[in-house]
């Protein structure tokens, strides 16, 4: 996996799993026991309902555990005039003739639909570091590409509100 997160990421994913061992889970066991009591469990729509939502919780857990132990720290700093984690910026398009404001974090954070792109993506990776004013070609694969200019940097500390993604 090795994803690249930053020490507040690490720490949204421990909150989440203590949330999910006291809280989630101690629902969703009651639920299933209260399920079973209702009697033939091989149509008991409740039951199977139940043991899902557990299984789904557990899987959460794993998966965060995982991502912890195998997650590359990357430091969340950047220079004032330079595109950076939870920095955002106002993007030229070139060929759409058109800006976009996206705000640049982590994997697990990143999510197109809301103007947060990954530093991993194609996009994230080629404007990090770059300052207002840069033309950046911007590399899909090998064969496509497109150029964006940088027009705005704000520098926009991580205030938590960005959530984690959730499979």
């Amino acid at each position: 996996m090795f994803d690249k997160l930053t020490e507040n990421d690490i720490d949204k994913m421990k909150q989440e799993i203590e949330y999910r061992k006291l809280v989630v889970r101690k629902e969703a066991l009651e639920a299933v026991k209260e399920a079973r009591a209702h009697g033939d469990l091989s149509e008991n729509f409740e039951y199977h309902a139940a043991k899902k939502d557990k299984n789904q919780n557990e899987s959460r857990i794993r998966y965060l555990e995982k991502m912890i132990k195998t997650a590359q720290i990357i430091s969340d700093d950047s220079k004032e005039d330079e595109i950076g984690l939870y920095n955002t910026v106002d993007l030229y398009f070139e060929d759409d003739d058109e800006v976009e404001t996206y705000k640049l974090v982590t994997t697990v954070r990143g999510n197109s639909m809301k103007g947060l792109i990954s530093s991993e993506s194609p996009l994230g990776s080629a404007i990090l570091g770059h300052k207002v004013g840069d033309r950046i070609y911007v590399k899909v694969n090998d064969k496509a590409g497109y150029y964006v200019v940088v027009k705005r940097l704000e520098n926009t500390k991580d205030d938590g509100s960005d959530q984690l993604r959730s499979y």
